[in-house]
């Protein structure tokens, strides 16, 4: 009698793979509440490597980590209309409070620039105090309709960078430099995925910035993913908050500012752009578990593969002995295929005898054997050249699947066979984004002919991509 799939087929049924996978590889459950989520131990460590991968990036910027309130002042949020009206739909206030009807709601953070504004006013005095860079990692609330685990879920987990700058010029050069240099880099050389930076039109810029640059990836399926945005927030919340500086020449000037922020939607990213038939495919660079050292059987194959962790991990390889020789070693390594791990390293009692261990790679498949003094020297190299397959495989797959079309009617039906379009933004415009959202469809992102972000929207040669997305 045939084996039972362990997972959906990802061509049969790409949402049910999808949450078949996260559930087998025990990467999160559904929360008690509806739209919140329990990120399980092995799906954090995939978000704790983000954060440090990211973190080092961010403070590279020059941003220091701070921490703000989790509730804020429901009068706050009304300061800035744009903003609050963006929101509003979104938000979960907090009307009683120690068996009490508070003097005045509070929100709980769906983000927190109004927050973080009313202490910049207070922090801001001279031209001396800026720039002023600030990044915090915390949790936000944003009441989801309908939620799926990572992608959209009332709570979720994140950054959100927010600073203030003297000029216009600084402020955009800065938000360009987070979305270019920190977010562009992490994406493409760390999480694989080959994303396409450019801006937000004006109907899907954040609420209250007067630009929004964003990354947009493939997934499996050919839908879209927005992975991390970056907004100039002009002088807006600035006004609002009376943020304001004395300059050098005495004169009191509001300040220009910008916001980013990622979330742990990246690690549902990882997932639909890497992930096969047979569980996650996890990038080398990222993963928290490069290499599992795996006993077959046997007492002399348990004491091997645990002086061989030791070696690997003092060449520098983030190491997972599996000894557990009393289950059954089918299921063990079904279980390490699930969840991704790039490397196994497989010793048995044959081997043992003939000093080599069975060498099997998730990502391009397949199994070699090698010899046990080889690895630490092979394993990096292994590693790379698995980390770069995952990024041509991602980019491929954009490639391929991304047509240039003339008109609304063919960049409709591109995205919804599962694709992206290129079309001339002249020739869309708002009115055609809001006929192509009448179909589910979206502009992601514009672009210029050349793949850089273009300087303004109507830039001469500017092209929209478009996608369905999630």
């Amino acid at each position: 009698m045939a084996k039972a799939p362990v997972l959906t087929p990802q061509a049969e049924d790409f949402p049910r793979w999808y949450q078949d996978l996260i559930n087998k590889a025990e990467l999160a459950d559904n929360g008690p509440v509806r739209g919140t989520m329990v990120i399980r131990p092995y799906g954090y460590g995939l978000w704790e490597r983000m954060q440090q991968e990211m973190d080092a990036r961010i403070k590279d910027a020059g941003a220091q980590n701070a921490y703000f309130p989790l509730f804020i002042p429901q009068s706050y949020l009304t300061r800035e209309a744009e903003h609050v009206e963006g929101f509003a739909p979104e938000l979960a206030v907090v009307t009683h409070g120690g068996g009490k009807e508070l003097e005045e709601p509070v929100v709980v953070r769906p983000t927190s620039e109004t927050i973080i504004n009313d202490y910049f006013s207070k922090w801001v005095q001279s031209y001396r105090d800026l720039p002023l860079l600030i990044n915090q990692w915390a949790n936000v609330v944003r009441w989801e309709m309908r939620p799926r685990v990572f992608l959209r879920t009332s709570e979720f987990l994140w950054q959100e960078g927010h600073t203030a700058h003297v000029t216009y010029e600084e402020a955009r050069e800065y938000a360009a430099r987070i979305h270019r240099d920190v977010y562009g880099d992490f994406m493409t050389n760390v999480l694989g995925i080959d994303v396409v930076l450019g801006r937000k039109t004006a109907k899907e810029r954040f609420a209250g910035a007067i630009n929004t640059l964003t990354l947009e990836g493939m997934m499996g399926d050919g839908k879209a993913l927005q992975l991390g945005t970056s907004h100039e927030l002009g002088t807006n919340f600035a006004k609002a908050f009376n943020t304001q500086y004395l300059s050098k020449e005495g004169k009191q000037e509001l300040v220009w500012q910008t916001s980013w922020g990622v979330s742990t939607r990246m690690v549902g990213g990882l997932i639909m752009s890497h992930g096969d038939d047979n569980g996650l495919r996890v990038p080398p660079r990222l993963a928290h578990v490069q290499v599992v050292v795996m006993a077959i059987k046997g007492d002399e194959a348990v004491t091997k593969v645990r002086e061989l962790g030791a070696q690997l991990k003092a060449a520098g390889l983030r190491v997972h002995v599996d000894d557990r020789v009393d289950t059954p070693f089918g299921r063990r390594a079904v279980d390490w295929e699930l969840k991704g791990v790039p490397v196994r390293v497989e010793i048995g009692p044959r081997d043992l005898e003939a000093g080599t261990a069975m060498l099997a790679r998730r990502i391009p498949g397949g199994k070699t054997p090698v010899r046990i003094d080889a690895l630490a020297g092979l394993l990096p190299e292994v590693l790379e050249e698995d980390q770069a397959q995952l990024l041509r495989e991602s980019r491929e797959r954009r490639e391929s699947r991304t047509s240039d079309v003339a008109t609304i009617g063919e960049a409709a039906e591109a995205a919804i066979a599962g694709g992206w379009a290129r079309i001339p933004w002249a020739d869309l415009g708002p009115e055609g984004e809001a006929k192509l959202a009448e179909q589910a469809v979206s502009v992601r992102c514009l672009i210029a002919a050349d793949g850089s972000v273009p300087e303004t929207d109507d830039a001469p040669g500017t092209l929209a991509i478009v996608a369905r997305s999630y």
